[in-house]
């Protein structure tokens, strides 16, 4: 059985937390207010799941899923994660976040800040572009026909792989887009962000990317 950890219990954090206890994890959860404010949601995931700091997630995760706003990354805590498997589920919002010059000009990505964030450790994009109710709602059996597809992408094999395998077990096909650079792909804006798609409708909608520059208009929050 493997423990994984949540920084974040926000929407997709909450659910992530649920789908994965469903498949036999134990979850660490956290969150920025402390692990007090998490007793009802750690009542409700039932007795697989208990709430932690954001370094105790951390240390306890075998895989971490980092799910905080992208404007409080810099206070995911970087030695617990230390050689550890890394899913990065964030999308960059402007208007939360505030303005990213390099986000907003198209020459960095918001997996790549985190990777730079953790240096020893392997990151990887997840769930990031399907809305947190849908995460515990649209899995499928493998071979189902019209079975849903997410992304992923790392600069590590095996971190990309742990994804292909969670969302398996979740009901979900999976395209792998490439090394983080390319995660922009299938973030807000694009057209494979946040609309349910097969293998080969991703595909084509990774396809149709088109590099971002700032927004003025606002896109659904799938971790609002």
């Amino acid at each position: 059985m493997t423990t994984i950890g949540i920084i974040g219990a926000g929407n997709i954090g909450s659910q992530v937390a649920r789908a994965v206890i469903e498949q036999g994890y134990d979850v660490v959860i956290s969150n920025s207010r402390g692990p007090e404010t998490l007793a009802d949601l750690v009542a409700d995931l039932g007795p697989n799941a208990r709430a932690a700091t954001a370094q105790e997630a951390g240390e306890a995760g075998e895989i971490v899923v980092v799910t905080v706003p992208l404007k409080n990354v810099e206070q995911v805590p970087v030695e617990p994660l230390a050689g550890k498997i890394v899913i990065d589920t964030n999308n960059y919002y402007f208007e939360r976040d505030g303005n990213i010059a390099a986000l907003d000009n198209g020459v960095d990505t918001v997996s790549q800040m985190l990777q730079r964030h953790l240096p020893t450790s392997k990151v990887a994009k997840g769930f990031n572009h399907i809305m947190a109710k849908d995460i515990t709602t649209d899995g499928k059996p493998a071979g189902t026909e019209g079975r849903r597809a997410l992304a992923t992408s790392s600069d590590f094999e095996e971190a990309a792989e742990a994804v292909q395998h969670l969302y398996d077990e979740l009901g979900f096909d999976t395209v792998n887009v490439g090394p983080l650079s390319d995660s922009w792909r299938v973030e807000r804006d694009q057209p494979a962000y946040v609309v349910s798609q097969t293998r080969s409708e991703l595909v084509e909608n990774l396809a149709q990317a088109t590099r971002a520059t700032a927004t003025t208009e606002p896109a659904p929050h799938p971790e609002a």
